[in-house]
């Protein structure tokens, strides 16, 4: 299947005027539904022209969330032989994936999706009466997995934070606050980090980032016996509360992955938390190495339990996701949040884009 790609040269004007808007709220960190906002993703990818067989996986944004993301399917262009939009059945996570055989065809594949996000926040204020999930997904996101377990020190550990603690909403902000206060944002980990929670504890090394940050939050929730989850995903616009360190620069986001997460309270529903961004606003937010009492770091703690920006758009929430043909190792990533690719069934670095060779684009317009 082969289909060209939209033009998006309108949002591209229209995201240079966002840009130049003036902040707002700067004294202030506190998302809420508004309009919503439409990003046009595009992932081009130039593999070597000659060589043996190629293989790619390019993640899609799929997940659907009808207060705050909107996907469209997907449309590519590829020299590619094969080009398949496939579906992780048992996570629901989308990807591309293209088959070049041997030979000195050029190696290319565009891959555009749009999305629409806005701003979400739960009134934590005000209980619902129609939260529910479905008994398959309240196994599926209270269970362990690979690099998030849910018992031995990770248990112990969400015991001790939430003892003596009544309520869902009490426990999963108990576990928020001790992650904040608790851990740290690591510049030098690589990429999103890899959210090996048991290392973590074990070792006493509380660093890292996103991935790293906000899958302990997972698995501790989860150890406490709250539904909770990962959403891998990519920052696509700048923060329209002037905070730089949470928002994407530029239309160029090759290197904005970001994960953030959810947890499930029975009196409100999916709940979202990103302490993660709490660390990354301490670290960077200028004149960066902030503390915990600094306005802006006090502002996007409150704000980031309970709410965030729709500068952001999720690729999925899946763990351990199988990519289907691969040759190197048993052909399972930790998380799908960067394209992956094989060479004569030799993985490529999925965090070194130049050398790969990949670029991510993001446009935005009103929707």
């Amino acid at each position: 299947m082969s289909l060209t790609r939209r033009t998006v040269l309108s949002l591209s004007a229209a995201a240079a005027a966002v840009a130049a808007m003036p902040r707002v709220g700067r004294a202030a960190f506190a998302p809420q539904p508004g309009d919503w906002a439409e990003h046009v993703l595009t992932t081009r990818i130039r593999l070597s022209e000659t060589g043996p067989a190629a293989q790619v996986w390019v993640p899609v944004a799929a997940l659907e969330a009808d207060d705050w993301q909107r996907p469209e399917a997907p449309e590519w262009t590829t020299t590619a032989d094969t080009a398949e939009l496939k579906t992780d059945p048992s996570s629901g996570a989308q990807f591309l994936h293209a088959t070049w055989q041997a030979g000195d065809t050029p190696r290319t594949l565009e891959l555009s999706t749009r999305v629409a996000t806005r701003d979400r926040a739960v009134d934590l204020s005000a209980p619902r009466d129609d939260a529910q999930l479905s008994e398959a997904d309240r196994t599926r996101y209270l269970a362990a997995t690979e690099l998030v377990p849910t018992d031995g020190i990770v248990k112990d550990t969400a015991d001790q934070i939430v003892a003596g603690i009544d309520g869902e909403l009490e426990k999963a902000r108990a576990i928020y606050d001790w992650i904040v206060e608790n851990t740290a944002r690591n510049p030098e980990t690589r990429g999103c980090g890899l959210g090996d929670v048991a290392s973590m504890l074990k070792l006493g090394d509380l660093t890292g980032k996103c991935a790293d940050l906000n899958a302990l939050y997972v698995g501790l929730a989860r150890a406490a016996g709250l539904p909770a989850r990962d959403l891998y995903g990519l920052r696509v616009a700048p923060s329209e509360f002037g905070y730089k360190s949470l928002g994407a620069g530029s239309s160029d986001v090759t290197k904005a992955q970001h994960c953030r997460a959810e947890v499930f309270l029975s009196d409100y529903g999916w709940v979202p938390v990103d302490p993660a961004d709490v660390r990354k606003v301490m670290l960077e937010e200028p004149p960066k190495d902030l503390s915990l009492d600094n306005p802006k770091v006090v502002d996007a703690r409150a704000g980031l339990f309970g709410a965030w920006e729709g500068n952001w758009i999720a690729y999925n929430d899946a763990h351990d996701v199988p990519l289907p043909g691969a040759e190197e190792g048993d052909g399972v990533v930790p998380f799908l949040m960067y394209p992956q690719a094989e060479i004569d069934g030799t993985r490529l670095d999925s965090l070194s884009p130049q050398d790969f060779v990949y670029e991510i684009s993001a446009e935005t317009g009103a929707a």
